[in-house]
């Protein structure tokens, strides 16, 4: 028995409800990260609360409420189911761990589930990020919520971050095993990441190599030709320059070009939301078929299934 462990499984956050208001929190949280966005912060502050979060947010709002279940949103649902699943998996493995769930900006809070483990005074926490390939905007902010949230206690436990996971053989078969079953000769495979700024990379950010990376061995399991899969890069914001080719421009030029069936897996997602249900599964599709395409197919991402909680539990139990 280890009682003296915590796990946090952190993602990246959500509005609490798809209204115009809770979505401006929201983004304005998420959108003051300077490891988000890294402009001036005077420059950036009037930007941001003058101009882009009075239009933005009632629009994301409409788009949220098209994804909204009973549960709430998909992927504070979905992270619960996972986090559920993963305490029943050690509890089956008569291993006892404390796990609780936390975003970088919304609830549950970061500060929140640090604050529950300390109470419990847990000896070690494992940090799981929920971003299998390493971004100075997603894996870096989740380092600094952390740090941030232990700054409120005085006893700080032992400490393991899991910086990546892009190339751990039980998320590449799992990937795989999610591709497979319905992948069909005349489709054309898009793996569709979150994008980044170009500077980014520029500046020391390795995202896109783990990218195509993840990319490379999934299509290789799945013994695919080179010109059976691509990879692309989706939900661009601002003017400057993000990592190409861009999925959007992609379909539209394939369609274009012949290309009549694709299958699209966002590898980069642990859970699905806004950037997969709506932004890769609707506005996409109807790019793509906009454009000539005859068949599209968004592969969902590894959610709660059980390969994923199988590779979840891998990640934390070398840990132990």
């Amino acid at each position: 028995m280890n009682n003296q462990t915590g796990v946090l499984l952190v993602n990246l956050g959500t509005p609490s409800a798809p209204t115009a208001n809770a979505v401006k929190r929201y983004l304005k949280q998420f959108l003051s990260d300077p490891r988000v966005i890294d402009l001036p912060r005077l420059q950036w502050s009037f930007i941001l609360n003058c101009l882009i979060l009075p239009k933005r947010s009632p629009r994301v709002a409409k788009l949220y409420q098209s994804i909204w279940t009973e549960q709430g949103s998909p992927l504070l649902a979905i992270g619960r189911e996972q986090a559920e699943k993963l305490q029943a998996y050690f509890a089956a493995q008569n291993t006892e761990l404390h796990i609780e769930l936390a975003m970088t900006y919304g609830e549950p809070s970061m500060q929140s589930a640090v604050d529950k483990l300390i109470a419990r005074k847990v000896k070690k926490i494992i940090v799981l990020p929920l971003y299998p390939q390493y971004s100075s905007t997603t894996t870096a902010s989740v380092f600094d919520a952390f740090a941030a949230a232990l700054k409120a206690h005085r006893a700080m436990p032992e400490i393991e971050f899991i910086h990546h996971y892009h190339q751990h053989p039980l998320y590449i078969s799992a990937l795989a095993n999610s591709i497979r079953p319905t992948l069909t000769a005349d489709e054309r495979l898009i793996f569709s990441f979150h994008g980044i700024p170009e500077r980014y990379q520029q500046e020391g950010d390795y995202y896109a190599e783990h990218c195509r990376q993840t990319a490379l061995l999934v299509a290789q399991t799945l013994g695919l030709s080179e010109n059976q899969w691509q990879v692309t890069f989706q939900s661009r914001f601002g003017k400057e320059p993000w990592l190409q080719p861009y999925t959007d421009e992609t379909l539209e030029k394939l369609a274009q070009n012949g290309q009549h069936a694709v299958a699209i897996a966002c590898p980069g997602f642990a859970v699905d939301c806004l950037e997969t249900l709506e932004e890769i599964a609707e506005e996409n599709r109807e790019i793509f078929l906009h454009n000539g395409g005859k068949s599209y197919r968004y592969i969902p991402a590894l959610n709660a299934s059980d390969d994923h909680i199988r590779l979840l539990a891998d990640l934390i139990e070398v840990r132990l």
